[in-house]
């Protein structure tokens, strides 16, 4: 349990879609839930429920289909934010991971401007999470958590906020579906305390 003047933001990817199943590369493609995804959502709210995370105040989600749906599950209100919709993928979505040539992850790993044809940089990206982050984190008041639900990309885009590091860090790291991700507030200064946590998930399976 949490003191009840403590302040964070607890930060989750969506549940699984059949497009993440795919290895496809899936950014403003409006993809429901698969199956596994709802049982993943499901077992996201009952670890937010039991109150480790302190008092949910407001639960705020990417107006995609598969952010909503999975905070919606949590059974409390919910409102939406542009900026924390995935990365545009342009020209690449719906791409397998597997078949982008290794030139352009190099370039697209080098340079934090590149944005693949028709879609949007990783600076850009960081720049609207940063600020929806440093806005919900202040907007907390004297004590609770405000649950931000998104994707892969702008959860990484957080967690480079948090540590106040370069968005390239987003190369670096792994974030699961449904997973959780928590940032204390200390003043106005967000403190990495739990990133990618899958244990809640750890009863489901693949070939649920």
């Amino acid at each position: 349990m949490t003191s009840p003047d403590e302040r964070s933001l607890v930060i989750v990817r969506h549940g699984r879609t059949a497009h993440n199943a795919r290895g496809l590369l899936l950014g403003r493609t409006d993809a429901p839930l698969d199956e596994l995804g709802r049982q993943q959502a499901g077992a996201l709210a009952t670890a937010i429920a039991s109150g480790r995370f302190g008092e949910v105040v407001a639960v705020v989600s990417s107006p995609l289909a598969r952010a909503v749906q999975t905070a919606e599950a949590l059974g409390l209100p919910v409102s939406t934010d542009d900026r924390l919709v995935e990365l545009d993928y342009g020209s690449y979505e719906g791409t397998p991971v597997a078949e982008l040539p290794a030139a352009t992850w190099a370039r697209w790993q080098s340079d934090l401007d590149f944005a693949p044809p028709g879609g949007e940089s990783l600076a850009h990206l960081g720049r609207r999470v940063r600020e929806a982050c440093a806005e919900w984190g202040a907007a907390i008041g004297r004590g609770g958590t405000v649950v931000l639900v998104s994707h892969v990309s702008p959860i990484k885009a957080a967690m480079a906020w948090a540590l106040d590091v370069g968005d390239e860090v987003s190369w670096r790291c792994h974030v699961d579906n449904a997973s959780i991700t928590r940032m204390q507030m200390r003043g106005d200064r967000p403190v990495l305390s739990l990133f990618n946590a899958t244990e809640h998930l750890s009863r489901l399976t693949s070939d649920a």
